[in-house]
């Protein structure tokens, strides 16, 4: 048999196994959330009478992530406490004595979370799935020959809860290019990513430090990527944002999906 031609050759796509270990932001203060976070950190407020932390875990558990590290910094000892208990997924806490912002916090738990790809996930956010789960969905799309960062992403017009600018345009192969400082971009960063865990180490700061140095960075190299959520999505970032979800989940369509 002759050999395939170059033009005849297709391009194998990479084998990718969805992440084990995920990160879980949940260090923030709170401030907006008041005064629910005067007696309790904020990812203990309850959604539905179930605290948005384990919303989080509960997922990363049904998706297969078997380790997830946990950040904290106000009224951590009760997240400790509350973490106490849960065998699935195995939880490490990051305390922090200082605040050291998104991308400080990842890098601190570095020698925790290892070299794999990683799940990140924002302990104020909560979503529900669309056709297929989101967390499976956004690990068939990653593809780390070609990205250091898949985010997913919220539509703003469907965004419960969120009354920002938004933050990203994707083009139809899912690269991302931030918003400039006065337009209006249609996604919103849904909370929820995989990312390279390198990306930290490489030219970061120490101590506090954003997110949004790794992904400008990814972005100038063209390896930054975003996935479109197909289901329902909620920044819960005050206590009329916490109201507003609370009531569109108690509707019988949709509330059988947080059970």
């Amino acid at each position: 048999m002759s050999p395939v031609s170059k033009k005849t050759r297709t391009k194998t796509p990479p084998v990718t196994t969805a992440p084990a270990k995920a990160m879980v932001m949940a260090a923030g203060l709170g401030l907006r959330m008041r005064p629910l976070t005067l007696e309790r950190p904020k990812p203990l407020i309850p959604v539905m009478g179930k605290p948005m932390l384990d919303h989080a875990l509960d997922r990363l558990e049904e998706a297969g992530v078997t380790a997830a590290v946990v950040n904290s910094h106000y009224k951590g000892a009760m997240i400790a406490a509350h973490l106490a208990g849960r065998m699935a997924p195995a939880i490490t806490l990051s305390p922090e004595d200082e605040l050291l912002e998104t991308g400080g916090g990842v890098k601190k738990a570095l020698p925790l979370l290892g070299t794999d790809p990683v799940y990140v996930v924002n302990a104020d956010i909560l979503w529900l799935d669309g056709p297929s789960p989101t967390l499976a969905r956004l690990a068939r799309h990653w593809n780390p020959d070609e990205m250091d960062a898949l985010l997913l992403l919220m539509a703003t017009t469907k965004a419960v809860g969120y009354e920002g600018r938004g933050d990203y345009h994707m083009d139809p192969l899912g690269r991302l290019t931030r918003r400039g400082e006065m337009e209006i971009a249609p996604f919103v960063y849904a909370g929820v990513q995989i990312v390279k865990p390198e990306l930290f180490r490489q030219d970061t700061p120490d101590g506090a430090f954003s997110t949004n140095r790794i992904w400008d960075r990814a972005q100038e190299a063209g390896r930054l990527f975003g996935l479109a959520h197909d289901g329902l999505w909620f920044h819960i970032g005050t206590p009329d944002a916490l109201a507003e979800t609370e009531e569109m989940l108690s509707m019988s369509d949709v509330s059988v999906v947080t059970t």
